[in-house]
């Protein structure tokens, strides 16, 4: 039998990481304003979701901070497909306007991929659309370094986390947990696009362990707490944890964080705690992770600031790139 031993793990900080991507946010959005530029976000949020209501603020306050222009559009949950329709193809006419995002989900009786399908793809700063799918597919084999396309921000952020960490990408075998238009397909291909050689592992895979066992980069997006366990993981291994489970079985508190007091003690004033798709405990055999929380999650909005500064300087052209000049001279 083989004895995996415990070792010291390098922790992979997403939220100094979004620290640093938002500060570069912030000296592009002031470059762009010496030139009369102010990148513009414009989100659409559909009826009362308490969830999505805090992202959506959050959201609003980051740009203002960075010198972005946001604004928040509330229709209401009755709203129809075509009159949604009708919306994104105001935003998509207004030059001022230079990202659009839905806040997803979409109440059940909206056709959400039409929607997400209207919106124009120069704007497109979730990178939903096909067209920006079907660009990062294309891309060129030394890959889209985020910041550079419209990428899906989650997995822009893993991209980001590892390069700014200065993980090995080229070469390595990353195995991606989980097939998902938003993270796991997106993540796998940006992984390749990086010169990785990529696995994807989902439901209908037979013995997953197999697979994460020869991980060098394991991305864990699959959405079941705890899933990846130990036995799962190679030691010295990169793991990626893109899952945000809310546990809110004491029983299930213990055996994710036995002994863990700090969790103990959150658990009890709060009623919850967040685990990721790894088992905490695997994190020990690791040679480098991401934390949850304040790991992938911490990237999502600062890639998403980031897609709307490329956004906007793609589609202003010749006045965008002379503020640069400018910048860089001053």
């Amino acid at each position: 039998m083989v004895v995996k031993m415990k070792r010291t793990a390098r922790i992979l900080n997403g939220i100094e990481i979004a620290a640093q991507i938002k500060a570069e946010v912030a000296e592009e959005a002031k470059a762009l304003a010496a030139s009369g530029i102010t990148p513009g976000l414009a989100v659409v949020l559909v009826g009362h979701v308490a969830a999505s209501e805090i992202y959506v603020r959050s959201k609003v306050k980051t740009c203002a901070e960075l010198g972005l222009w946001s604004e928040m559009l509330t229709p209401p949950e009755s709203i129809t497909t075509e009159e949604l329709l009708e919306l994104i193809a105001g935003l998509n006419a207004r030059d001022e306007v230079d990202g659009i995002l839905i806040q997803l989900p979409l109440p059940a009786h909206v056709d959400t991929r039409r929607l997400l399908e209207a919106v124009s793809p120069e704007k497109d700063v979730d990178g939903f659309h096909p067209i920006n799918v079907g660009r990062l597919q294309s891309s060129a084999s030394h890959g889209i370094e985020a910041g550079k396309a419209l990428a899906p921000c989650t997995p822009a952020g893993i991209i980001e986390i590892l390069r700014r960490s200065g993980i090995a990408v080229a070469g390595q075998h990353a195995v991606v947990l989980g097939r998902s238009e938003i993270v796991g397909k997106p993540a796998a291909m940006m992984l390749l696009n990086a010169s990785a050689t990529v696995t994807v592992c989902h439901s209908k895979t037979v013995d997953i362990g197999r697979y994460t066992r020869d991980a060098d980069i394991l991305v864990a997006a699959i959405g079941r707490p705890g899933f990846v366990t130990v036995e799962m993981v190679k030691p010295g291994a990169t793991l990626i944890d893109v899952g945000i489970n809310r546990v809110t079985d004491a029983a299930e508190v213990a055996r994710f964080f036995p002994g863990d007091a700090a969790r103990a003690a959150q658990f009890a004033q709060r009623g919850s705690t967040l685990v990721g798709d790894i088992h905490p405990a695997a994190f020990e055999l690791a040679g480098a992770y991401t934390p949850v929380p304040g790991g992938v999650g911490a990237l999502t909005i600062a890639m998403l600031m980031k897609n709307t500064v490329t956004a906007a300087k793609a589609r202003r052209g010749a006045a965008a790139r002379d503020s640069e000049v400018a910048a860089a001279k001053a």
